[in-house]
């Protein structure tokens, strides 16, 4: 139970006080989770796990230290690791303090109780749904899936006198499939799901998965050139992702691995773009009340109408900025077992005038995924790509699958010329339409 646990949290950072720590918190996480996982058609494992545990930051002279445990027997020994390891960093003159407490929001559609009730025989139904979509489109077959509902709640405590928690819960489905050619040809196709609510049916989703692999049997080769490309949502939430957000992180600003460092109030996009961060955007997979720290989570705007707006901070990376900035609430925690970093919430990307980009396109490429995003280059921008389940457009229609294409650019040259469409989608925690922009393309 989450009182036993605060419990624990509040022993813990009464400890880390009593060996030394200046100042200290504790984050706590206890989840459960239902996991199915699909080997080909046949159900490989599943199962039901549990979680829990605390994470102590202890600040001496400045210097952060950090210890964990799921074994909530050895608090002692944590406090005493954590001071420990504070000390033997040195003093940090640049710390500014752990947050002070402020009344965080509440958002909606970040709790569904049927998520919390589902057992394995309800994922199991679920992953029926999944592969009979799948069994629906002729010649394609799964390959692998999963299934996963997640409960959990965190809670976030510190020396300051800041106290809270929250509860959510994540439910997220894929499928791979494989289509094949009479003459020998393979084709992969995939698709997916997630929710912070159930969902009572994945018919859809095996089916797009089939139906993506057995669209791209056949493929000829691609022409090498410049050419207008058509991003797809997955496409596009990867390339975004790797090349262009890290340049938003404020340690990374002020360490001089942003390309957009000082640039605050310049176009950086095209004219008609937006992108924010919204920690509190409804049903977001990202959104929570507060950050990893207990910051209240926010919407921040970080290009407008093109325009760049702001970047991203954690609380120690807001306080080193010469003038008094506050964290963005952007601290984000991989769990219990880890230290706060800069991360997004929910990116959301969109324009001021969508158009139906498909249908636009007299000549061009669809490009449903990428592989190799995550090689890009944070600092200048520049990627190069494999495209995965591509297409060649004709006036305005996907005509023919396309064998292997490369792509190349800089994502600063792609954000400064593209134009939206009106599929939005979210994409892990990125939520984005398909976007329509010339590029560099490599037939092979």
């Amino acid at each position: 139970m989450i009182e036993d646990l605060f419990e624990s949290a509040r022993r813990l950072l009464k400890l880390a006080e009593r060996v030394g720590a200046e100042e200290a918190e504790v984050f706590g996480l206890e989840a459960r989770a239902v996991d199915v996982d699909l080997r080909k058609d046949q159900v490989e494992m599943a199962s039901e796990s549990f979680d829990r545990g605390l994470g102590l930051r202890a600040v001496v002279r400045g210097a952060v230290g950090f210890s964990s445990t799921s074994d909530l027997s050895k608090l002692e020994m944590v406090a005493e690791s954590a001071v420990r390891a504070a000390r033997a960093r040195g003093r940090d003159d640049k710390w500014r303090s752990l947050p002070l407490p402020e009344k965080p929001g509440r958002p909606e559609g970040v709790f569904d109780p049927a998520i919390a009730k589902m057992g394995p025989e309800e994922c199991l139904d679920l992953a029926a749904t999944l592969l009979q979509g799948a069994s629906s489109i002729s010649g394609a077959e799964p390959v692998s899936g999963g299934i996963s509902a997640i409960t959990g709640s965190e809670l976030v405590i510190n020396s300051n006198g800041l106290e809270l928690d929250e509860r959510g819960t994540i439910f997220h489905a894929y499928l791979e499939t494989v289509a094949k050619g009479e003459d020998g040809t393979v084709a992969t196709g995939y698709d997916f799901a997630n929710s912070r609510s159930a969902l009572a049916d994945l018919t859809d989703v095996g089916r797009s998965a089939g139906d993506l692999a057995s669209r791209s049997l056949g493929g000829v080769r691609g022409e090498s050139r410049k050419a207008e490309v058509l991003l797809g949502p997955i496409a596009f939430a990867d390339i975004l992702g790797s090349a262009f957000v890290p340049s938003i992180f404020g340690d990374n600003v002020q360490k001089g691995r942003s390309s957009l460092a000082g640039r605050i109030g310049e176009v950086v996009a095209e004219e008609n773009l937006c992108i924010v961060d919204d920690g509190l955007l409804r049903g977001g997979m990202a959104t929570s009340s507060f950050d990893g720290e207990g910051v209240p989570s926010q919407k921040t705007p970080l290009v407008e109408e093109g325009v760049l707006k702001a970047f991203l901070y954690d609380s120690y990376t807001a306080g080193k900025e010469e003038t008094a900035k506050k964290s963005t609430g952007n601290a984000d925690r991989p769990g219990y077992a880890g230290i706060p970093r800069i991360g997004t919430s929910n990116l959301i990307a969109s324009s001021n005038d969508l158009q139906n980009v498909l249908a636009e396109t007299k000549r061009g490429y669809l490009v449903t995924g990428v592989i190799g995003a995550h090689t890009a280059n944070s600092v200048s921008g520049d990627f190069s790509v494999e495209a995965r389940n591509v297409f060649l457009i004709e006036d305005g229609e996907a005509v023919r699958p396309i064998r292997s294409l490369m792509l190349a650019g800089n994502v600063f040259d792609l954000l400064g010329s593209i134009k939206a469409g009106t599929d939005a989608r979210m994409v892990g925690s990125a939520v984005v339409p398909t976007v329509k922009a010339e590029m560099k393309v490599v037939g092979s």
